[in-house]
């Protein structure tokens, strides 16, 4: 063939296509899912919002929590009392902006101290194996046979009711989920390569376990973790219903909402403003730990 056939192409033009995108990390990539999700957003805003306005709200407010005028006592929304008065003459609105406070903290500290106690506790069990495996495994198995919030009821009565006491009691008992997830997730992964090989380069179990395999199982204990917050600040509502909550003059969501109760016929929005805070707050975690459980499958990575 002769190489007059042949036109020699300018270097200058690149018809080639780069197929290929930037390159992201696991958490990057985790945050590009969750975007997507508008609920798991939206839920991510409106927890965010609620814990500015409990953080700072009260300082806004004109009125105490605790402070009480008797001339004012059940009065409806009003421009001066935006959520109304309850029986006693105290500014609703107020109350209810405290009771964020409670509630949400008892959400948290149950969460860290699942995360805490169920991390260390499974991983062991995981890890160990064997007998010990065993022993530990069916010391939760008598624990879960009964209702976990019989024992919280029997803890309250015992150590008398407080936010104190709801904290202790809350922390003993919901660490046990999430001790069965993560000794699941410590079984599938002690066996893998990057496992042997720490063993073989010396590194302890606490090392294995803290190094190794906690990292590599954070994506559920983060999900368990975010959905006990819901989970926790419901509890602590109904243990306040029935009496067995935080002391007055102190008053969470469930306080306001037992309260509000007795007069629902004559004052419903008494009930309502706690009871809808709660509703708001629970939906807004469970949207959140949905789509956290989506966004951080490494199945859904594209």
């Amino acid at each position: 063939m002769s190489d007059n056939l042949f036109t020699p192409i300018d270097a200058s033009l690149d018809t080639s296509y780069d197929f290929s995108r930037p390159s992201t990390s696991y958490w990057q990539d985790v945050w590009r899912r969750l975007k997507k999700n508008k609920l798991a957003l939206a839920g991510l805003f409106i927890i965010i919002l609620v814990a500015i306005i409990a953080i700072l709200g009260p300082f806004f407010t004109a009125y105490s929590y605790s402070d009480q005028d008797l001339k004012i006592a059940n009065q409806s929304p009003s421009l001066a009392h935006w959520f109304g008065t309850d029986n006693l003459g105290r500014d609703l609105l107020t109350r209810v902006l405290y009771g964020a406070r409670i509630s949400l903290s008892i959400g948290i500290v149950a969460s860290i101290s699942t995360m805490v106690i169920g991390v260390l506790y499974g991983g062991i069990a995981g890890l160990a194996g064997g007998r010990i495996d065993d022993l530990m495994m069916r010391l939760i198995d008598i624990m879960w046979s009964i209702p976990w919030l019989l024992y919280v009821i029997l803890l309250m009565v015992v150590m008398q009711p407080g936010l104190t006491n709801i904290f202790i009691a809350l922390a003993l008992v919901y660490w046990m989920p999430m001790a069965r997830i993560v000794r699941g997730q410590i079984l599938s992964l002690r066996e893998l390569e990057y496992v042997m090989a720490a063993r073989l380069a010396g590194a302890g179990s606490w090392r294995i376990i803290i190094k190794h395999l906690i990292p590599n199982s954070l994506g559920p204990i983060l999900i368990t973790a975010t959905l006990t917050i819901p989970d926790a600040i419901f509890s602590e509502a109904f243990l306040s219903y029935i009496g067995l909550g935080v002391s007055a003059p102190m008053a969470s969501w469930g306080v306001l909402a037992s309260e509000g109760a007795t007069s629902l016929r004559s004052y419903p929005f008494q009930l309502f403003f706690p009871a809808i805070a709660i509703c708001i707050t629970m939906l807004s975690f469970n949207f959140l730990g949905d789509g956290l459980r989506d966004a951080l499958d490494p199945k859904m990575r594209k």
